[in-house]
């Protein structure tokens, strides 16, 4: 676990001071559709359609399998953040894209801290976290769906004329 050393009195409350003043900004929901218009506003409104795009580019060339619930979890296996869209597990043939229950919430500032059921997979009922990359302090739940495998389409030789 990591612990961080005690701060002085002054600097805690500075920070508190930061809070109470950002409190306000973020009680705004900048990120809700308009009522008039039903469209969204907001930094996140153009995020989303920049990480469908990134997202949509990964998956040229591959086609959608069927939802399961667990896939095998390898040391190393490369974990791609796609910011309010995805995460996608694993790279060559099949890859695997877990979009979440709320996907708005993902963030590649983020790192993904699990705690599993089975040691050799990772499935849709393990309990994970995330952290803050680089301060190290709690940022949320996340609570998977199933993975949906995309594996890449074989080209079939062209006939000659």
């Amino acid at each position: 676990m990591l612990r961080l050393p005690p701060f002085p009195r002054p600097v805690m409350a500075s920070l508190a001071a930061i809070a109470v003043v950002m409190t306000p900004a973020m009680a705004q929901n900048e990120d809700q559709p308009d009522i008039e218009t039903g469209t969204e506003s907001g930094p996140e409104a153009g995020d989303r359609t920049k990480g469908e795009k990134q997202l949509a580019k990964l998956l040229e060339g591959r086609v959608a399998g069927e939802p399961v619930r667990c896939i095998r979890n390898q040391r190393n296996q490369h974990v791609q953040t796609i910011d309010n869209t995805a995460y996608v597990f694993g790279s060559g043939h099949t890859i695997y894209v877990q979009r979440t229950r709320s996907p708005e919430n993902i963030d590649s500032s983020d790192t993904l801290v699990t705690q599993r059921f089975q040691a050799g997979q990772l499935c849709r009922l393990d309990v994970i976290t995330t952290i803050d990359r680089f301060l190290g302090f709690f940022t949320g739940a996340v609570f998977f769906e199933d993975f949906v495998p995309y594996t890449r389409v074989k080209e079939e030789p062209s006939a000659k004329s």
